[in-house]
């Protein structure tokens, strides 16, 4: 199977997003119409688009992007309660359908802003199942002529699509990635997702991980294709092994001067995978051979809290040993957006296509 390598587009209406070029127009469609084009130009697939309530619509985003590029692809970021399932299948089979089949989805359930848009997700447990319901109507809708489905959470009843996804060869939808570290998260993953999506963790928790999600795949009789794996994680690559240290250690040290506000912040700790991740600075700064932890205790979230630090070559040859436990899907980022599109497109995606 081969590599899929996309990037990250951060979709926010407030400039700077993790050290990035402060400019005028940074969330204009021309501005991002740059990006995505720059991602075409230089040998990427597509890109994340991320979402939380607040910031500009994800799809609406990527809907305008996709209609400006030709071969770009949207990894579009939604959440089950924000949208309802039949509703998000209409709209996302007729964005494939409009753009040959470029549209990926990525399906997130961690906590959000609920009430500011009408919706109350309850405890863990609820969110998952009801992410598991969503999962399988829209599955179901891309796939079936006609859908009659009764859950706890949703239903529909005699449900059809005029446009389904493009189908092609193996493809028949659009890739549903999905994150989530707790045990319930990774029990849906197991059983309705088609890629799951890791942090930046070393080595030995991703192959922990992926041994458990094959197991549990068994366990929940998984009805499709095998559960592919995806890395989300922060690629520092500059020309030399040493340039790329001096330079990610003066990042951490600006950060660490000024960002003490978002230290206090008490949902940094909530999700199960953001707290494997913060949990790793105790295991040391640096570890395998160029995962840097210590981003996550001064301000680094999400995909920015490790990276992985290098010339183009490290940062390589770190990639591959992903690849090697079986990692065939790749979201990169890191800032500058733009000037990194070019940087790590040209020096370090040959390296892990050649």
């Amino acid at each position: 199977m081969s590599a899929e390598f996309l990037w990250y587009i951060p979709n926010q209406a407030r400039p700077g997003h993790r050290g990035d070029d402060a400019v005028e127009g940074h969330n204009s469609l021309d501005t991002l119409t740059g990006h995505a084009k720059a991602l075409e130009d230089h040998g990427w697939g597509g890109a994340l688009l991320g979402t939380s309530w607040g910031r500009p619509d994800t799809f609406t985003v990527a809907a305008a992007l996709a209609a400006r590029t030709t071969t770009f692809k949207p990894l579009i970021a939604i959440r089950p309660g924000y949208w309802r399932p039949a509703n998000f299948a209409s709209a996302s089979a007729t964005l494939d359908h409009l753009t040959g089949g470029r549209v990926l989805v990525n399906i997130v359930s961690g906590q959000d802003n609920l009430a500011a848009y009408g919706d109350s997700e309850g405890d863990q447990a609820h969110r998952y199942a009801r992410t598991r319901e969503f999962m399988q109507i829209v599955r179901r809708l891309w796939t079936e002529e006609r859908v009659t489905y009764a859950g706890e959470h949703f239903s529909v009843t005699d449900s059809a699509l005029e446009l389904r996804p493009v189908a092609n060869g193996e493809r028949t939808h659009p890739k549903l990635y999905f994150g989530g570290a707790s045990e319930a998260a990774e029990r849906v993953a197991a059983a309705e997702a088609d890629v799951q999506l890791f942090w930046g963790e070393p080595l030995d928790g991703v192959r922990e991980r992926i041994e458990r999600l094959k197991k549990l795949s068994e366990e929940v009789g998984r009805e499709h294709q095998p559960l592919e794996f995806g890395l989300r994680i922060t690629t520092f690559v500059r020309d030399t092994t040493e340039e790329a240290w001096v330079d990610a250690e003066a990042k951490v040290a600006t950060m660490a001067a000024g960002n003490q506000e978002y230290l206090r912040d008490a949902h940094r700790r909530t999700a199960v995978g953001q707290q494997r991740l913060l949990d790793l600075a105790e295991r040391g700064e640096v570890l395998d051979d160029n995962l840097y932890t210590a981003p996550g205790k001064f301000g680094g979230g999400g995909a920015g809290t490790t990276w992985l630090v290098g010339s183009p070559a490290d940062v390589a040859a770190s990639l591959r040993k992903y690849q090697d436990l079986g990692i065939t899907h790749f979201v990169l980022s890191d800032t500058p957006y733009l000037q990194e599109i070019k940087r790590q497109g040209d020096e370090l995606l040959p390296l892990l296509r050649g």
